[in-house]
């Protein structure tokens, strides 16, 4: 299945990849987690080598030709570095195919160069305070003057929300029209009104930004209103599947990655005079571990192939999100016990995934959310 996914053209891009994050990522995420941010040179440097435009125009220094295969192996070799500090695969997965289908000419040329580039880092802001997975409860106002639009309203725990130059924000535009009342509106850092609030402190992902956002009275012109008034919630639902989807891709890698750490490890690390990895016990562990991940690898594969060709329905993107997330976090922690007391310490790479995997249940949809989407597809 992988090898009739990923083709020649694929490989080398992951080779790029692969080399960029050895040269200009990993020798540094300790420091970013520590400091919990990632300097905005790194952006600079990921554009440089054409990993912030695939699948953007040419004209605005994208990569036409890229197709979601190449997002796949970005975001699998960012998960297999450990590296989740790097907003990039919000970037390329989430907020590119906003712009791309619904921004104007105008927004384009304004936006997109300096997208493709790393000098324009942006985000997407749907989750409030009072409202997560119901994103019919936003209550972030954007109300019509003669100029444009007043945003008045509060986000929470937006990635790159520190950094971001640019963020798309869910808000109400019709508090009348319950879901068909919700439009995106595309807030510019500077703008006055608009303001950040802390970076947040998390269990986990400590070098990804992650912020509350505040708008006060934030005068927005007409020409930064994305897509048409009211469909908002439309363009949402739209483009969950893909957001899903990347973050099952990511689930299935870190997976694969942790699996490989620990069957090193147990080969290595010795018991009763032979290596732990030869306890009955334990290989029947990791023969469950090892035949879970190749059955999550299979279904995300196949799902990458559906969405290409058009064809992914929410209710499988659902699917390959809270299956591949729960995985994630429960081999993850069995892993990290095959480290024993190792495990625990925080110079041991384990212990670090144990803590990035467990928001992968929760953002793009909680596990809750995700079976209910497929129960409704089963019509019960």
């Amino acid at each position: 299945m992988r090898r009739q996914l990923i083709e020649a053209e694929h490989d080398m891009f992951r080779a790029s990849v692969r080399a960029f994050l050895e040269e200009c990522v990993s020798p540094y995420h300790l420091d970013w987690e520590r400091a919990g941010i990632v300097p905005r040179e790194v952006w600079l440097e990921a554009g440089r080598n054409g990993l912030l435009g695939l699948g953007i125009p040419e004209a605005y220094g994208g990569t036409p030709d890229a197709d979601f295969r190449y997002n796949v192996v970005l975001n699998e070799e960012i998960a297999r570095a450990g590296a989740t500090g790097l907003g990039f695969p919000l970037q390329v997965d989430i907020v590119a195919p906003y712009l791309l289908r619904l921004a104007t000419e105008e927004q384009r040329r304004r936006w997109l160069p300096k997208f493709c580039s790393g000098e324009l880092i942006t985000a997407i802001a749907m989750t409030e305070p009072g409202a997560g997975s119901d994103l019919q409860g936003i209550s972030t106002r954007a109300v019509p003057d003669d100029e444009g639009w007043l945003l008045s309203g509060q986000k929470t725990f937006i990635t790159n929300g520190v950094n971001a130059d640019l963020v798309i924000v869910v808000a109400r535009t019709d508090p009348s029209a319950g879901h068909r009342g919700l439009s995106l509106m595309c807030v510019e850092a500077g703008m006055p009104g608009f303001a950040r609030g802390r970076n947040l402190d998390k269990v986990g992902l400590h070098a990804q930004d992650t912020a509350e956002l505040f708008f006060d009275e934030v005068r927005l012109p007409k020409e930064n209103l994305l897509g048409a008034v009211g469909y908002g919630f439309t363009y949402l639902m739209e483009n969950l599947p893909r957001e899903r989807l990347s973050i099952a891709v990511a689930a299935v890698a870190g997976s694969e990655a942790a699996l490989a750490m620990t069957l090193d490890y147990v080969q290595e690390r010795k018991a009763f005079g032979k290596p732990i990895g030869s306890f009955q016990h334990n290989r029947f562990t990791l023969a469950e571990l090892a035949t879970e991940v190749t059955v999550a690898r299979v279904f995300v594969d196949r799902c990458v192939e559906e969405h290409i060709a058009g064809r992914l329905s929410p209710e499988e993107a659902a699917m390959a999100k809270w299956w591949t997330t729960e995985q994630h976090t429960k081999l993850v922690d069995r892993c990290l016990q095959l480290f024993g007391g190792y495990g625990y310490m925080m110079e041991y790479p384990i212990a670090r995934r144990y803590l990035d995997a467990r928001v992968q249940t929760l953002y793009g949809g909680t596990t809750e959310i995700m079976k209910e989407i497929i129960g409704r597809s089963l019509k019960l």
